[in-house]
């Protein structure tokens, strides 16, 4: 399980992404680097990493589902991801 601050840090990296999102693209468009140089490094998206939504583990994740290899397997043995069965051969 990750410390609350890091996956607090990560949500709030995500708003500013969101909320900088068209603004970037203006910039970026027009070719204006320095103001784009101006706005604060965190509403890049590219310092976002993805992390588990459930325990925040950085490492292991899968795109799909947004959670983290050891989540998910834990939930599709129970049963709580629809669709998905144990395979066996």
């Amino acid at each position: 399980m990750a410390r609350e601050s890091l996956k607090a840090r990560e949500r709030k990296r995500e708003r500013l992404v969101a909320k900088y999102a068209k603004k970037r693209a203006e910039l970026k468009a027009a070719g204006d680097f320095e103001a784009l140089d101006k706005l604060p490094k965190n509403s890049s998206p590219v310092r976002l990493h993805n992390r588990c939504k459930l325990t925040g583990r950085p490492k292991g994740y899968m795109r799909k589902f947004g959670i983290n290899r050891v989540t998910f397997r834990e939930m599709a043995s129970a049963g709580k991801i629809p669709g998905l069965t144990k395979s066996s051969w």
